[in-house]
C-alpha cells in the first residue's frame, strides 16, 4: 500500500481533496498526545490502494506551533512514499513557500495545483510544465470543488511513489557556501543522521530551535562553523 500524506495551507481545498481520494473510506481520531484532529483514508486506483493521511494546515515547517511540529514530525520520521502539497494556484507566491521547504526535507512530492478557476478568474496565467520543470516534481492542475483533476492526481500519486524524485533548490553562492560548511560538520558529527543531512544543514543555518534542541547545538557552534 501507498502511504500518501496530504500537506498545504490552509484554506486550499485540502479537505475537499481528502474527501475525494477517500470518500465513505476514513476515519477520524486524534495524534497522539494533542487534541488535533487526525484523518485517515482509503483510496484506490486502477488495483493500487493508497493510505492518506491529512495533515494540519500548515504555512511552513518551522515547528513553531503544534500543528507545524506534526506536519514535520510525521514527514521526517514516518516517511510517507508521497506528500501531496496542495497549493492555492491564485495565491503561488505565499504557498510555493511550504513547497520550497518540503523540497528541502528531501519528501516525494506531487504538487497537486488546485483552484485553477480561482486564479483564470484573477487573469493570472500559469505554465503548469515550466513550474514542474523550474521545481523538479509533477505538478497536477485541479479544480477540486468540481471533481477536476482528481483521476489525475490518483496516477501523479503512483507514478510518483514508482518513480521517486528529490531534487535540489539551490540558493546564492554565499548561501550555500554556508550550508556545505554547516553540511560537513552534521556528516562528520553523525548529527540527526535520521533526517537528509542538507535539512539539518539548512535548519541549522536557519538557527531552527526544535532542530537545535535536537541537536544538542547552540547558536555560537554554528557561527564557528560558517565562519
Amino acid at each position: 500500500m501507498i502511504r500518501v500524506a496530504l500537506a498545504g495551507n490552509p484554506n486550499v481545498g485540502k479537505s475537499v481533496i481528502f474527501n475525494a481520494l477517500t470518500g465513505a473510506r476514513q476515519k477520524v481520531g486524534n495524534w497522539p498526545g494533542v487534541t488535533v484532529e487526525r484523518k485517515e483514508g482509503i483510496c484506490e486506483y486502477k488495483g493500487v490502494k493508497m493510505q492518506i493521511v491529512d495533515l494540519p494546515g500548515i504555512y511552513s515547517l518551522t515547528a513553531t506551533s503544534i500543528d507545524e511540529k506534526i506536519a514535520r514530525d510525521y514527514i521526517l520520521n514516518e516517511k510517507p512514499d508521497v506528500v501531496v502539497d496542495i497549493v492555492d494556484a491564485s495565491n503561488l507566491e505565499r504557498n510555493l513557500y511550504l513547497t520550497l521547504q518540503l523540497i528541502e526535507m528531501e519528501a516525494n512530492i506531487v504538487v497537486a495545483l488546485n483552484k485553477m478557476d480561482l486564479a483564470e478568474s484573477r487573469g493570472y496565467k500559469i505554465d503548469v510544465k515550466k513550474l514542474s520543470m523550474e521545481l523538479g516534481v509533477p505538478v497536477v492542475p485541479m479544480v477540486a470543488i468540481r471533481n477536476e483533476g482528481i483521476e489525475e492526481l490518483k496516477q501523479a500519486i503512483v507514478h510518483a511513489a514508482k518513480n521517486p524524485k528529490k531534487p535540489v533548490i539551490r540558493y546564492t553562492d554565499e548561501i550555500e557556501m554556508a550550508i556545505d560548511s554547516i553540511q560537513r560538520k552534521v556528516v562528520e558529527n553523525s548529527i540527526l543522521p535520521e533526517y537528509p543531512s542538507r535539512f539539518v544543514a539548512i535548519k541549522l543555518l536557519e538557527l531552527d530551535e526544535d532542530i537545535l534542541r535536537k541537536a544538542g547545538i547552540d547558536e555560537g557552534v554554528i557561527r564557528q562553523w560558517i565562519s
